[in-house]
């Protein structure tokens, strides 16, 4: 073969390699789900009259709520504050791993939670449904959620008024602190019943967070504070889960279990071991997760993994999966919770395309309505999946 020939044969077939590569495009099937989801949220819920979102799908759907302190509350014209912190939390998410095309969505999502925040009352706060219908109660819990979603905010965004209103509701959650039991708020404002983990472990996340963001050492020993806390007072020190509250009233736990409350504790300490290096947040966070994967996770009579708890609740749960995944690398937890999420996808949704509350869809929940709080948290599963799978890169903080 002549020189002239070997070179063309060798230019072609250069140029049939990058033309094979060229056409072989990335498959991302996690985060295409997780956009899907995210699309069908904001197409089904969202109440362009207000800038909210509807608490259920279809919106004439109106039951009564039971998540409140004092009594059951029918579902208005849009969602109470605690769903609408899963649309946020979604929305900022998606922006952490594509944020040219998401970041749109935290800016209305800011907007959107302004209208929840009352400044009637002092130290100003969110309170449960928008202030324009209303003076409704102020929840630390939900309060939590606002501010995690903020400081996220700007962990992706680097908007520094994100970063002010996250500070502005940590001050809040600790307005209503006090030492009686040594420390820890209550649920709600004005109501001391009770020292649940809900609003100790959101806050807890919250102030860990905005150390990560501002290296300021008053929010890690606020992180800790909380965390020593929750630790002593509402972690089973035998089976690695964490109990509901601690009822002020009667000095004695509420041994109620749900999955949230042990989620939160398990990102705070796996948090307070990157932050410190000590090696005993790292052996509670794994105590954690083993103890939770132990009581949690039932199987169905074909092996399918399922925690009768609610979606939104086992994903906190995963969040905290997920950041031990991401210090040790032992995939066991969240590969668990995958195969659940999977076969929901398969077999668990309805015609709108939306999950059933039961993933296993051993019910069907094809004609039921679609709770907001369920069908916001699908999203970030997915993107979460999508992270852990190395389809796309989390940019946060980069």
């Amino acid at each position: 073969m002549n020189s002239k020939i070997r070179n063309i044969v060798l230019f072609v077939s250069t140029v049939f390699v990058l033309l094979s590569c060229a056409g072989e495009s990335k498959t991302t099937p996690n985060k295409d789900k997780a956009e899907e989801m995210f699309q069908r949220v904001w197409e089904l819920y969202r109440v362009p009259k207000y800038g909210l979102f509807s608490e259920y799908y279809p919106s004439s759907h109106r039951p009564d709520l039971t998540y409140f302190n004092d009594s059951t509350r029918q579902a208005q014209e849009v969602s109470y504050l605690w769903p609408m912190s899963g649309v946020f939390s979604s929305a900022v998410l998606m922006a952490a791993i594509e944020p040219e095309k998401y970041t749109v969505y935290v800016d209305s999502m800011v907007m959107a939670m302004e209208r929840y925040y009352d400044t009637t009352r002092v130290p100003f706060g969110y309170q449960a449904y928008p202030v324009q219908f209303g003076k409704v109660d102020r929840y630390y819990d939900d309060n939590g959620l606002v501010g995690i979603d903020y400081i996220d905010s700007y962990l992706v965004t680097k908007n520094p008024h994100y970063l002010e209103k996250a500070k502005q509701v940590l001050t809040f959650i600790l307005s209503g602190w006090d030492e009686n039991f040594e420390g820890a708020v209550s649920w709600l404002e004005g109501v001391k019943d009770q020292k649940p983990a809900c609003s100790n472990g959101k806050a807890m996340v919250l102030a860990l967070k905005l150390y990560e963001a501002t290296k300021d050492e008053y929010y890690l020993e606020v992180g800790k504070k909380f965390y020593h806390w929750i630790d002593k007072y509402l972690k089973d020190p035998e089976r690695g889960v964490v109990w509901n509250s601690w009822l002020t009233t009667t000095s004695a736990v509420c041994p109620d279990l749900y999955t949230y409350n042990t989620g939160t504790l398990l990102q705070a300490a796996v948090a307070l071991y990157n932050y410190t290096g000590e090696q005993a947040y790292l052996d509670n966070a794994k105590f954690l997760a083993e103890g939770s994967y132990k009581v949690f996770f039932k199987y169905t009579e074909d092996g399918i993994p399922y925690i009768a708890d609610l979606p939104w609740f086992n994903l906190v749960l995963f969040r905290g999966y997920h950041d031990l995944y991401n210090v040790t690398g032992d995939s066991k937890y969240v590969d668990t919770m995958i195969k659940g999420l999977d076969y929901a996808w398969e077999h668990a949704r309805d015609q709108a395309g939306l999950m059933y509350h039961d993933w296993t869809g051993r019910t069907d929940e094809k004609r039921k309505p679609k709770w907001l709080l369920d069908a916001s948290c699908v999203p970030e599963y997915y993107a979460r999946v999508a992270m852990i799978k190395g389809e796309v890169t989390n940019r946060k903080n980069k």
